[in-house]
């Protein structure tokens, strides 16, 4: 065995959550501002747009460090949080 079977940097569980954050994000951006979408895809939307913003958050502190894609996981917060402010933007009027 001449290999090592230490994982390197681009092998760590980290490298996924910019990706990850990604598509939710986009997937809760759309949900939340498409009005075609909005009832078909809304209870999705509410989940995936805070849980994009949490895993590019991590993402983007992994990446800081070296395992992934910075970009990637800035552009899926981001995406996130405009998913997340659609849901909250729809149902404010209805608050008390």
């Amino acid at each position: 065995m001449s290999e090592s079977t230490v994982s390197g940097r681009s092998d760590s569980p980290a490298v996924a959550l910019g990706p990850t954050a990604l598509v939710l994000g986009l997937f809760a951006a759309l949900g939340a501002w498409v009005p075609v979408l909005v009832l078909v895809t809304f209870p999705w939307t509410i989940i995936a747009g805070p849980l994009a913003v949490a895993l590019g958050a991590m993402g983007v502190h992994h990446a800081r460090r070296g395992a992934g894609r910075l970009w990637i996981a800035v552009v899926g917060t981001v995406l996130g949080v405009i998913g997340f402010g659609g849901v909250i933007a729809l149902f404010w009027p209805f608050g008390g």
